[in-house]
């Protein structure tokens, strides 16, 4: 990825990525594999990718896009969420959990958010014009 950089004061900054990476943040159940609740964890070793997810997921980390997963699985499901990935062969970089469980997410950044509803089939993405709420000027 890119070098550490300091501001002013010498204190380390996140770093930037490099022009056309894209920061992929990607959830788990229901998107890449069976929506499996934290209410069952038993089913989270044994569920099976997304076919189409797995191939998209790992031609993108290929390509050079950073990888993370951000699940609302819980903690204590971390060390059977990571096996589950690294068995089937997903190619990531980091693993977010205990993502707030709902779907209405509203994400307010400094940077340009780019948002995607998985809809059953993982392929690439597609430019398509969309209304979108933003801050009053």
């Amino acid at each position: 990825m890119s070098q550490k950089q300091q501001d002013s004061k010498g204190q380390t900054i996140s770093p930037s990525l490099p022009d056309g990476v894209k920061n992929y943040l990607i959830d788990i159940d229901g998107t890449i594999t069976d929506d499996v609740p934290n209410e069952e964890p038993e089913r989270m070793a044994t569920c099976e990718p997304f076919p189409d997810a797995l191939k998209t997921v790992n031609k993108w980390y290929n390509e050079g896009h950073q990888i993370c997963f951000f699940t609302s699985r819980v903690q204590e499901h971390r060390k059977v969420t990571e096996d589950w990935l690294n068995k089937h062969g997903f190619k990531y970089h980091s693993l977010l959990m205990g993502k707030p469980r709902g779907g209405n997410y509203h994400w307010i950044d400094n940077h340009i958010v780019k948002a995607t509803r998985y809809k059953g089939q993982f392929t690439d993405l597609v430019d398509k014009k969309e209304t979108i709420q933003v801050f009053k000027e």
